[in-house]
This record gives structure tokens, sequence and C-alpha cells, in this order.
């Protein structure tokens, strides 16, 4: 590797982590990073200023070319009200309908993992996509990543007074944050992991907060409170249609949350990624995406030898 090479990689994580939550794919936001170094190898002057800078200037671009479609990504809260138990899945949505989850260590720096963790949360990114890019851009650079408002405008090619507006347009538009634990109990993880492994309704549903939500891209399907979580899963089990008896989990971090990959009968299945608030679980966001796997770094099996491709 040159040493320009080890300067670009240098900066891969917070350039990643930037592009994320612009773009609230993380598939994406490696593409961005990638075409971002792409055009800094060709167009990097020193004369012009530092390397960080030049990059977080041609990730914005890049990003801004990504964000042209009209369409944003959302979860499955955001695009109707919650469904009541019966209610059909409907048609499952195209991908770049979603945020999708990001490992943590793409996109956080272990030195900076207290401060920046509830702004990778689902949450967060999602409410991030309801501002126009350029808000988006300043929100993230001004209270995310702390840059000055002078840095900001020289990389958005901009004026002070026009960064300082956007930031508070910004800031007016975004919802409140979801509550979240900064620490998570390990025991309530293990008292999960063994419920949800035996299919214990009881249990499980025991763990949740009273208003807990749980959804299941790509449907737009989605349910809000104990109660109704409790119906379902038991209803499930009732009807020998319950998917998920069987399963296994495996531990993993995405978003700032403990996450977990589901494997049924030993092939991958899906990505679980909870929100942890007040000691109880507060969301369960389910991708039935085994194309999520390679990217966490989780095997394509977990029973018999593990199979890695």
């Amino acid at each position: 590797m040159t040493a320009v090479e080890e300067e670009l990689e240098h900066h891969r994580v917070a350039l990643t982590g930037y592009c994320y939550r612009m773009l609230g794919s993380g598939f994406e936001a490696e593409d961005a990073v990638q075409e971002t170094f792409v055009r800094a190898w060709r167009t990097y002057d020193a004369a012009r200023g530092g390397l960080r800078a030049w990059l977080f200037h041609l990730a914005t671009n890049v990003c801004f070319d990504m964000l042209r479609g009209p369409q944003r990504r959302a979860r499955a809260m955001d695009l109707g009200p919650a469904a009541t138990p019966g209610d059909a899945l409907g048609a499952p949505l195209p991908e770049s309908r979603w945020i999708q989850p990001v490992p943590d260590v793409r996109v956080l720096d272990p030195a900076e993992l207290a401060v920046t963790r509830e702004t990778i949360r689902l949450a967060f990114v999602a409410a991030l996509q309801h501002l126009p890019p350029q808000q988006r851009a300043v929100l993230i650079l001004r209270d995310v990543l702390r840059w000055s408002a002078a840095e900001t405008a020289a990389l958005l090619s901009t004026t002070v007074p026009s960064v300082n507006s956007a930031l508070q347009r910004a800031r007016a538009k975004l919802p409140p944050a979801e509550e979240a634990d900064a620490t998570v109990d390990e025991g309530l993880l293990a008292r999960y992991v063994s419920a949800f492994e035996r299919y214990d309704v009881a249990a499980l549903v025991s763990l949740l907060h009273e208003d807990a939500t749980s959804s299941m891209p790509p449907f737009a399907w989605w349910l809000r409170g104990r109660e109704h979580i409790h119906t379902v899963l038991t209803a499930a089990a009732a009807s020998g249609q319950a998917p998920c008896e069987g399963s296994r989990l495996l531990p993993v971090r995405a978003n700032g949350s403990p996450a977990f990959g589901q494997y049924l009968n030993g092939e991958p299945f899906a990505l679980v990624v909870l929100d942890v608030a007040g000691g109880r679980i507060a969301g369960e966001t389910t991708y039935l995406d085994p194309g999520l796997f390679p990217f966490f770094g989780l095997p394509m099996s977990f029973a018999a030898p593990l199979r890695t491709r």
C-alpha cells in the first residue's frame, strides 16, 4: 500500500459514517466512499488545503448526486400506521425504500464511540432522510462531526450565514431523538437470545417495553405494543406456522445497537437489530435479507461446517 493509499484509508471510517448518514444505506455509503477515493486520486492538490477537507467535499458531492431521486429511505414506522394482528403482510417493497443497517466497525471510530453512537441509530438516520440533502449535510457536519460554520461553508461552497440558516431549519425539522440506553445489560440480551431460540413467547414478550415496536423490512407491516406482538407470536405458534421456531442467533453490532444474525435450519434468515431503552427492548427490526450476512462478517451457515460464501 502506498503512502497516499494509507492516508486515504485513514479517513475511510469517518467518510463511510458521513455517507451512511446522508444515504441511509451501508452498501451505498461504501460505494460513495470508493468513488470519493477515485476522485481524490484524480483531483487532490495539496495547495488547495488539507486532504480531509477535500475528501469530505468530494464525498458530499457524490452523495448529492446519489440523492437526486425523489424517493427517500425510511423505516416501516415512517410509511404508515401500525398493523393490527391478523392484517396481511402485503407486498414487499424494494430495497431502495428502506433504511439499511450498517456494521458499527465500518462507521464508528472506537475513540469517539460514546459521542457518535446515537447519531448512527436507525431512528436518527431515518429522521435525517426527511431533510433536503443540503440541510442534511449541514446538520451532520455541524452537529455530528463538529465542524465549524466556516469549515462547513468552505466545504459546501457557500457562506457562514447560509450555513447557520440551514442548520437552524434542519434542527427545527428533526424530530426529538428516541430514547436509547447508553449501555445495554448483557443479561437482558442473554435472556432475549434464550427466549428467542426456544420460541418462548411469554418470556420474549416479558422483555419488551409496553409500547415496543416490531417491523420486518421489506414489508411495510409493523406492530406497536407488547399486547399486539404477543397476539401475533402466539397465533403463529398455535397455527404451527411460526417461521422463527428453532432459530439460532449470532451476535453482531449494528447502528450502535445490539444485533443478531438469525439462522433457520442452519441457513441465514434475517438480521435482527434491537433498540434498548429503560432496560427493556423498545424496538426490534428484522431485516429479512440474508444478503446482509457477508456485510456483517457473519458466516453463511450455523450448523455443521461453516460456509463462508
